[in-house]
């Protein structure tokens, strides 16, 4: 019997993300001078491979997804010849990831448009009218058929963050009337101010009877695509100010100094996967930037641990283990650290550090093939010398490892993305200027 991981997932990225924060793109050369991600050039086997990893996994997006409802599996099996695994627990920060994914399948003709069109109105259309919803945020895992909530999952305030980049990606890509429509709808019904729940930062999410979760975005992490979102509302945004109201840790490690709030990779990558952040920066830092830091750091504390890690295989984030989903990182170390390899880890930071992330990926495809990739490309997880490889992949592992790649590649999901007004008015707000 498959095991069901969404109470594990819930416990391990909220808890120790909260735990974690209360203790605390570009190539960069050695002169410490960096070239923009969008100029970036790819060459032979470069590009191959990450034709192959994006297109590999807009498949997942599409194969696991609800011909129905729109909505994507929160994680599958990688073996499979087609078809969709029989689980059927969605997440909706994958079907937000999918909807982004669906753009990229577009753009490089990796599935027919009418089809891609007629999915993605679809989704939209079952997410504004029939989708469980309270003020417009939505339940972090549901019945992918049915909608319901899954057993005692929350009303996410990130998770639904997640889901609204992709809807509005979808809104800037497709000339589609109907798209456009739906999109702005399931936007400007989201109640902004509701979540902040009377206070200066917004509640990690709601349940029923019990109300508002205690814990809060506080602390600088994944939550700045959900502040932006807010702030840009053009119907029931917060205050501009409320950007200051979240806590920018220093960390300073082997000579690395940047902003963090938790260890996991996946907090630098998840809000940069839409909103562009180069050479621009707010009254604190240049983000970007910061994540091109954040990410070297990380390679250099995987280094430090020789006996699990070298050159060719390297990266370490939220994902499964051979014990169970676990929130696991560094520096400072996190989680039970045991030489499992994340792909996920450094195809999320492709953009901010190419020329070492394209290596181990390359790398680990080479050595560890068919067992390490299949259907959808990476396994979410693998550790070779306790011969463990994940059967499975997980949405929104799959998703920043396909966003990121693409961004890389070309840029298209920054572009489009901030050519909703809402994305460059949210930044102006937040008082972003650009860095000459």
């Amino acid at each position: 019997m498959m095991k069901d991981h969404s109470k594990t997932l819930r416990v391990s990225r909220r808890e120790v993300l909260r735990g974690l924060a209360a203790l605390a793109g570009s190539v960069v050369l050695p002169e410490g001078l960096a070239i923009p991600a969008a100029a970036w050039k790819l060459y032979g086997g470069d590009e191959q491979f990450l034709d192959e990893l994006v297109r590999q996994g807009c498949l997942f997006f599409w194969e696991q997804g609800s011909p129905r409802t729109g909505q994507i599996l929160d994680r599958a099996r990688n073996d499979l010849s087609g078809g969709r695994d029989p689980r059927r627990m969605a997440s909706i920060a994958s079907t937000g990831f999918g909807l982004t994914a669906l753009c990229i399948a577009d753009q490089h003709g990796y599935l027919p448009h009418a089809q891609v069109v007629e999915r993605v109105r679809t989704t939209l259309h079952w997410h504004l009218h029939q989708m469980p919803e309270v003020h417009g945020f939505f339940y972090h895992f549901t019945d992918i058929e049915t909608g319901r909530r899954w057993t005692r999952s929350e009303l996410s305030s990130i998770d639904t963050a997640i889901l609204l980049c992709g809807v509005l990606t979808a809104r800037a890509w497709f000339q589609d009337g109907q798209i456009k429509a739906l999109a702005q709808q399931i936007y400007e019904r989201v109640d902004w101010p509701w979540m902040l729940n009377g206070g200066p930062a917004f509640s990690m999410g709601w349940r029923p009877v019990r109300g508002f979760l205690k814990a809060r975005w506080s602390h600088y992490c994944e939550l700045m695509m959900l502040y932006l979102l807010a702030i840009g509302s053009p119907t029931r945004p917060v205050p501009p100010e409320t950007w200051n109201h979240f806590t920018r840790p220093v960390i300073h490690y082997k000579g690395f100094e940047y902003i963090s709030g938790a260890a996991p990779l996946f907090t630098h990558q998840y809000s940069q996967a839409w909103y562009d952040f180069r050479n621009r920066r707010d009254a604190y830092a240049n983000y970007f930037e910061n994540s091109v830091i954040a990410t070297r750091a990380h390679k250099a504390f995987c280094l430090s641990y020789p006996r699990w890690f070298n050159e060719d295989y390297w990266g370490v984030s939220a994902s499964d283990s051979a014990r169970g989903y676990t929130a696991w990182g560094g520096p400072p170390p996190t989680g039970p650290l045991d030489g499992t390899v994340v792909p996920c880890a450094t195809a999320g930071s492709l953009a901010f550090l190419p020329v070492d992330c394209l290596a181990v990926l390359r790398a680990m495809r080479m050595k560890w093939g068919k067992r390490a990739w299949g259907r959808y490309g990476f396994a979410d997880a693998f550790h070779p010398a306790a011969n463990w490889y994940d059967p499975d992949v997980i949405g929104i592992d799959q998703g920043i490892s396909v966003l990121m790649a693409e961004n890389l590649r070309s840029g298209m999901v920054w572009r489009t993305f901030m050519c909703n007004p809402e994305s460059e008015r949210a930044m102006r707000l937040a008082g972003f200027k650009a860095e000459s």
